[in-house]
């Protein structure tokens, strides 16, 4: 398919609310699927969303299984999730640096839910239900995040957890 230019932070559509997705298995949520993938392949994303490609939908994509940006990991299964809902588990909460394919070359130190379930819909209308922790669960809220205008620096407590990866990390 297509490599799709992400938007970057500032662009007015990053900070809106995307729309639900009323019809599954067509041929242009296949193509927004599809293009989505080749994006996040071509840039070593961990996931993306709809609207860091300029589609105001909510469908969210991410998959890990090594990847340079992120080499300490644990595999994350390749996923499209369609309105997808968050219902966080417990009170447990764990900082970790995120970075984003919207936000080129920073990284925040962000606080999220260490465990949570998330359901939703494959490409296809299919339910998706899935308790998860660490790493995953972080990657899951950060692209539902883009569903609801939210970049991760939105979510810094002190500003100062912001930095350039080549400063924050110099041996990545």
């Amino acid at each position: 398919m297509t490599v799709r230019r992400v938007l970057k932070m500032g662009d007015p559509l990053l900070y809106k609310k995307a729309e639900s997705v009323a019809q599954f298995n067509t041929p242009e949520l296949d193509s927004l699927v599809a293009d989505m993938f080749d994006t996040m392949a071509a840039l070593n994303g961990a996931g993306l969303a709809a609207p860091q490609i300029g589609v105001s939908q909510r469908v969210v994509i991410f998959g890990v299984e090594s990847n340079p940006r992120y080499p300490q990991v644990e595999p994350v299964p390749t996923t499209v999730l369609v309105n997808p809902l968050l219902t966080p588990i417990g009170n447990e909460m764990e900082d970790g640096w995120e970075g984003c394919l919207s936000v080129p070359g920073l990284r925040g130190l962000v606080s999220r839910h260490h465990h949570l379930r998330y359901t939703g819909f494959d490409q296809q209308g299919k339910p998706i239900d899935r308790t998860v922790t660490g790493f995953h669960a972080r990657v899951v809220q950060h692209e539902c995040d883009h569903l609801d205008g939210i970049l991760y620096p939105l979510r810094l407590r002190d500003i100062r957890l912001l930095g350039y990866e080549e400063a924050l990390f110099p041996d990545l």
